[in-house]
């Protein structure tokens, strides 16, 4: 099979969820714009069903805005991390072009995607056994259990995505110690970076007492990791004096 079949076939996304090293190699030493489309695609799809699931909960309007946002915060995460890594990379021992950077973060996104998008099904099941989200929901832990679980598989899917792209990484740099401080370096940037802009984006699931809107009033008050840890500590206390994300 030739290498445009394989672009526009159904096997090309089994070769990306596979991480096989030497195609992936070649894939992102040269940008091919059918195979470009091809993840950017799968970046959509699969992340917007994710979105349109979690905002489910909160409204249909809600799942429509998600299923917008979501696929456009990974792009442009894409885009920033591409500019980070290709200067990172270099300092930790791999010569990568800003074009292979570019092309080896989109494939991890787009494996990423894939994964949320085949998780969808279970959060929309999720949703749909939990109880509608009415004013008072946010006193309650089904709440702080949802939103954690988000958390939870969105990370899991980003390393996944990352990890995935190990072998292509060794294959680029030779070494696979070289590649392990690479991928090392590119889980933290895309954890701080997509965090944050995921952040900026909300509300997401949505909260019962504010309105259904694409992007809250004051976006750039507090930050994602401080909002987390609240939650969780809203969880294991065991008095909580307050709801999560609030302040005393």
């Amino acid at each position: 099979m030739t290498a445009q079949a394989t672009i526009s076939n159904p096997p090309a996304l089994g070769t990306l969820l596979s991480g096989e090293a030497k195609t992936l190699a070649g894939w992102a030493g040269q940008f091919e714009s059918r195979r470009f489309a091809f993840h950017i695609a799968v970046i959509v799809v699969g992340a917007g069903c994710y979105g349109a699931a979690m905002g489910w909960w909160r409204a249909p309007m809600q799942a429509l805005f998600v299923g917008i946002k979501f696929p456009l915060i990974i792009l442009l995460t894409t885009l920033g991390n591409a500019l980070l890594n290709a200067m990172l990379a270099p300092l930790l021992g791999l010569n990568i072009s800003l074009r292979q950077s570019l092309l080896a973060v989109l494939m991890s996104f787009a494996i990423t995607a894939a994964i949320l998008g085949a998780f969808s099904p279970l959060l929309a099941f999720v949703v749909w056994n939990t109880p509608p989200m009415t004013p008072d929901v946010k006193s309650t832990t089904a709440y702080a259990l949802i939103k954690l679980l988000h958390v939870v598989v969105i990370a899991f899917a980003g390393i996944a995505g990352n990890v995935r792209l190990f072998q292509l990484l060794a294959q680029l740099g030779g070494s696979r110690r070289v590649a392990q401080r690479v991928l090392l370096a590119w889980l933290a940037v895309n954890l701080f970076l997509g965090s944050q802009l995921t952040w900026i984006a909300r509300p997401f699931i949505g909260a019962p007492r504010l309105p259904v809107v694409f992007l809250r009033e004051h976006a750039l008050s507090s930050n994602f990791f401080e909002n987390v840890f609240q939650t969780l500590d809203w969880l294991v206390s065991p008095e909580p004096p307050n709801q999560p994300g609030q302040k005393p």
